[in-house]
This record gives structure tokens, sequence and C-alpha cells, in this order.
């Protein structure tokens, strides 16, 4: 975390990226998601497209429910 200078000379940290619980909520789906894609896989090659599915499923999520919004 960077500490910056704000108005009247005070420090703050400025902290990029998501934080708080929306991270944790992520993090605990993605390894969720993974152990459920990587245990059912038959293959190796399956595992690293299990692996990528983990990654990407927030993804497929949103583009679903644009798609049943008629977005």
């Amino acid at each position: 975390m960077a500490e910056e200078l704000g108005q009247g000379g005070r420090r703050y940290r400025s902290h990029p990226g998501a934080t708080g619980a929306a991270s944790g909520a992520y993090g605990l789906a993605f390894i969720g998601a993974a152990v459920y894609y990587v245990g059912h896989a038959a293959t190796f090659g399956a595992g690293i497209v299990g692996f990528i599915k983990a990654l990407l499923w927030p993804a497929f999520v949103v583009y679903a429910l644009m798609k049943h919004m008629g977005m």
C-alpha cells in the first residue's frame, strides 16, 4: 500500500484494486470452481481447461445474465 499526502498534509493509504468482501467472495468462489472442475477432469488437458474455466466463470455468468435480460 502506498502512502500519499492528502489535503492539509494528512497521510492516507491508497488501496489499488479490489478490496474487502468482494475479493474474498471471488477468491472462495474461484477455489470452489477450481476444485470442482479439476476434480471432475478425466485427463490432464481437461484439468487445465477446468482451471481456465474457474478463472473465467464470472464472465460467463455476466454474459448469460445480460442475454437473459435482453441486453
